[in-house]
């Protein structure tokens, strides 16, 4: 899940991220690949953490380090670049990223409907879009939340300047509590999760419940000539099979991502998976959890963008 752009320890880059090629490796053995995460691992991973912790990418002959983020390089220039394999991205990302030239295709959606929302810190005080004529919202900066934040206000025939918007980076959390904004947009699997357990009566706009199309909020890239490769398809084969644990068993899912991340909130990962779980966020269709691409969705998205001006027409 973003609420940061997708990130890589510097230190790494100096290394090219060796783990892309398989030069050096022994006949025989697993091809090397890298998966670049766009955030801290979360619940929204459990089916990448899965996956791996049950050595399904083992099983497809595919040796997948998982890089977390740590500073401030651009996952989608390193895959674009040849550098790192895979990279899980916001697909607001992924759009501007290909708007600006960057040969890139989804492979796989790690979560199959929109996370952003428009969150209320006063749920009795604001229950409808209309409400929030006049309130103070807090917006990150990120270009996609103007769109999301137009989107919920205009659902409610609100004009979009009849709000004072205000930048707030990404401390909806402890704006919304401190009452310092009205609202805020952030995802309400996560801030509205926390917020929810600091016992704030919120009151969440999800945007695809407000005039945008459901569309795969998280998506994985690779390179577009290597979009069907080899290496491509043993990556997909693995994490479809990751998939398959987090819609039968989600709980064993999220233990796969606490026993390689244990530093990790057991209790605030189990309570967002739960929200996820609730939503079908990893459902498409009549599948419980699958990491499918269904290229309608990206048009719909694509539509919708372009509509809202996160996109250029044409």
């Amino acid at each position: 899940m973003k609420r940061v752009a997708a990130l890589l320890a510097a230190a790494l880059l100096g290394l090219g991220l060796a783990a892309c090629g398989a030069g050096g490796a022994e006949p025989g053995a697993p091809e090397g690949a890298t998966l670049v995460l766009d955030f801290q691992p979360n619940a929204v991973h459990s089916g990448i953490y899965a996956a791996d912790a049950e050595g399904f990418f083992e099983d497809a002959d595919l040796d997948l380090h998982v890089q977390e983020p740590s500073s401030t390089a651009d996952s989608s220039k390193l895959v674009a670049a040849g550098r790192a394999d895979f990279a899980v991205m916001d697909i607001s990302d992924y759009g501007i990223a290909r708007e600006r030239g960057l040969e890139l295709a989804p492979i796989a959606a790690i979560v199959q409907r929109p996370l952003a929302a428009v969150i209320a810190r006063d749920r009795n005080q604001i229950r409808a879009p209309a409400d929030l004529a006049g309130m103070t919202i807090g917006v990150t900066g990120v270009p996609s939340d103007d769109a999301v934040l137009d989107t919920v206000l205009r659902s409610g025939d609100v004009d979009p300047s009849d709000v004072r918007r205000v930048t707030i980076g990404f401390n909806a959390v402890a704006d919304l509590s401190a009452g310092k904004v009205d609202a805020a947009t952030a995802f309400w699997n996560a801030e509205g999760v926390q917020l929810g357990r600091m016992g704030v009566q919120i009151r969440a706009f999800m945007v695809d419940q407000l005039g945008a199309p459901g569309y795969p909020e998280l998506l994985v890239v690779a390179r577009s000539d290597e979009a069907t490769s080899a290496k491509t398809n043993a990556f997909f084969r693995g994490l479809a099979r990751g998939y398959a644990v987090l819609g039968s068993d989600p709980q064993q899912a999220l233990s796969d991502l606490l026993d390689q991340v244990p530093d990790l909130d057991a209790d605030l990962q189990r309570t967002e998976l739960d929200a996820l779980t609730r939503a079908r966020a990893f459902a498409s269709g009549s599948q419980d959890a699958t990491p499918a691409v269904d290229p309608r969705s990206i048009g719909r998205w694509t539509d919708w963008a372009k509509g809202a001006g996160l996109l250029e027409k044409g």
